[in-house]
């Protein structure tokens, strides 16, 4: 008798991992069976059977952007953040020309809110939970530069805290 199941464990990092747990009933001393087991479920580790689609072969890829974020197959975000802030570091140098025409501090901001912080905050809900501090403190440094730059505190940055960029 086997019994097969999932078992989640935590591992020293933090991450979950999903394990398999074979109990089986040795009887007689005859252990075969069991190794047996054992060793198709250990043959069959990251290997996938193809997936096909009316008949068609579906490409495995290692990431991919779908509907502006990009989400790769370990569901790591460092490429998704990565992104967001090149693109806002492109946007930061036109807030930069605009405080140069010596526009006003309100001007400033709304120029931020519509095209930096739309970006900081795109799907932020899919991706921000499970991105590491590296990248949250990346995040966090797009906004304070702007807060520099416009001389006052982004609504992005008012009341969040020092680890968190988007509330």
């Amino acid at each position: 008798m086997f019994a097969l199941g999932p078992r989640i464990a935590r591992s020293a990092t933090g991450r979950y991992i999903n394990e398999t747990t074979v109990i089986g009933l040795i009887s007689n001393n005859d252990e075969s069976a069991y190794r047996d087991e054992v060793q198709s479920l250990e043959g069959g580790r990251g290997t996938h059977a193809p997936l096909h689609i009316n008949g068609s072969e579906v490409e495995r890829v290692t990431n991919f952007k779908f509907l502006g974020v990009h989400i790769s197959e370990n569901l790591s975000w460092s490429l998704n953040t990565t992104a967001l802030i090149k693109k806002a570091h492109q946007r930061l140098f036109f807030l930069r020309r605009l405080k140069k025409a010596q526009l006003s501090p309100q001007i400033l901001v709304n120029f931020y809110r519509s095209t930096i912080e739309s970006i900081l905050t795109n799907c932020v809900t899919v991706w921000y939970g499970n991105c590491s501090t590296s990248d949250r403190k990346a995040l966090q440094r797009v906004v304070k530069i702007t807060q520099r730059i416009t001389g006052f505190p982004t609504p992005l940055h008012r009341g969040c805290p020092e680890e968190a960029v988007p509330a």
